[in-house]
């Protein structure tokens, strides 16, 4: 589904990713790991079309969109939760939701993709009239996770999800992502926690320094002594 060949990234003059070569499989829960500043981030805003490479490709489907706009990749099925979240905060959970199906024309299909997310985040459905800035900062994270479904995406770039949240806040977000990989959709997922990480998704690439330095099986990754040094303290 997605492919990243020798990519080049970053920030004016400043290279971030170097050589960077990734695959996504359809249907994929695929973790991207590494330390602070490594260019994980950089690596999902490359992708999502926020940043333009410098070299290299992005391929989506076999179609190069290394050079398309966020709203054209966001049509073509590509939906990118940053770690910043973007909630409009004075709006009620519905209206963020709704907001999130602004390239979706038919006034139906909002309607069924409402319903579906509602069936799959219970707890959104009960909160739907209250304002997003007054949730639980798990409840936020849930919401934005829930409103990049609203385009009916086939592939979710999910940054941070974990980020200053508490452990069994940290288990829900986690929870209510293995529910859409479980009903097809595709995940690249960057994340701080590393052990948590290993143990839901499928695959893992390491990033260091904005290289890929190691990619394997998340089972395989969990009993690495690089990893287990470098990211699991053990």
């Amino acid at each position: 589904m997605l492919e990243l060949k020798k990519l080049d990234s970053g920030y004016d003059f400043l290279q971030v990713l170097w050589d960077v070569s990734l695959t996504v499989e359809d249907g994929e829960f695929i973790a991207l790991i590494g330390p602070n500043g490594s260019g994980k981030s950089t690596t999902l805003r490359t992708i999502a079309g926020l940043i333009k490479p410098m070299s290299g490709d992005i391929l989506f489907n076999g179609e190069s969109i290394k050079n398309k706009p966020p709203h054209i990749i966001s049509r073509m099925g590509i939906s990118y939760v940053s770690e910043a979240l973007n909630l409009f905060t004075d709006m009620s959970v519905q209206e963020n939701l709704m907001l999130g199906a602004y390239a979706v024309k038919e006034k139906e299909t909002q309607l069924n993709t409402l319903d579906y997310i509602y069936e799959l985040f219970p707890r959104l459905k009960e909160r739907k009239d209250q304002l997003a800035g007054t949730m639980s900062g798990g409840e936020r994270k849930m919401l934005a996770i829930a409103r990049g479904m609203m385009s009916n995406p086939t592939l979710m770039l999910v940054d941070e999800p974990s980020l200053g949240l508490q452990p069994n806040l940290t288990y829900d977000v986690f929870a209510a992502l293995l529910k859409l990989v479980k009903q097809g959709v595709t995940i690249l997922l960057v994340e701080q926690n590393v052990n948590a990480t290993l143990d839901i998704t499928d695959r893992a690439y390491i990033l260091e320094q904005g290289k890929i330095v190691m990619s394997g099986l998340s089972r395989d990754m969990k009993a690495n002594e690089h990893v287990r040094n470098a990211y699991l303290g053990i």
